[in-house]
This record gives C-alpha cells, sequence and structure tokens, in this order.
C-alpha cells in the first residue's frame, strides 16, 4: 500500500490510496506501529483516497486506535468516501472511529 505521510504541529497525517484490505492493512498497521514506538502518537488516518475497506481493514485502524491510546495517544480518521462510512455504520464502528470531514478538522482537536 503506498501513502504519503505529512508532520503537522503536533501530529502525523498519513494518507492510503487504493483498498485498505487483507493486502494493503498490514503496512499500514506497521507504519503507526513505528510512529506510536517513535513517541508520535497523535496520528490521523485520512482515507480520502482510500476506495473501500474490508475486515482486516477495520482490524488494523481499530488494533491502532488501540496502540494510540495505549501510548498516551490518539488515532482519528477523516475523509472517509461513502463506502467506508457505509461500512463503519453497519458495524457501529463509527461510534469508536468517528469520521472528521478533513485531516485538518480531525488535527485542530489536538
Amino acid at each position: 500500500m503506498e501513502f504519503q505521510e505529512l508532520d503537522r504541529d503536533g501530529h502525523v497525517v498519513l494518507a492510503p490510496h487504493g483498498r485498505l484490505n487483507l493486502v494493503s492493512a498490514p503496512p499500514l498497521r506497521a507504519r503507526i506501529g513505528d510512529l506510536i514506538a517513535d513517541g508520535r502518537t497523535r496520528i490521523v488516518v485520512d482515507l480520502g483516497a482510500v476506495e473501500s475497506v474490508d475486515s482486516s481493514g477495520l482490524g488494523a485502524l481499530i488494533g491502532c486506535l488501540k496502540a494510540a491510546r495505549e501510548h498516551g495517544g490518539d488515532l482519528r480518521i477523516a475523509a472517509a468516501g461513502e463506502q467506508v462510512r457505509a461500512v463503519l455504520r453497519l458495524t457501529n464502528l463509527d461510534r469508536i472511529l468517528a469520521p472528521y470531514d478533513s485531516a485538518e478538522e480531525a488535527g485542530r482537536e489536538w
């Protein structure tokens, strides 16, 4: 999975491209794990260029959210498309991973 990474004031924005699934979730999870290990625990995942997400992608996001919170940080998602929002609603994960409209909005809260 390809993704862009941007450092912002006090947080990191990761922007994956394509599908967040069984194949692409592990590299995203690994990168977020590296960020957390480096003490960068405030992370925004910009899903604007993600076409779809499956259970593996959701699992990766939830696992990374848990890891960030265990280290005193947080993980937020932003710019999720309709397919991703629908999956979040169907699984009730939108209560845990409430999507922000933009990465800027998600980062403003810190």
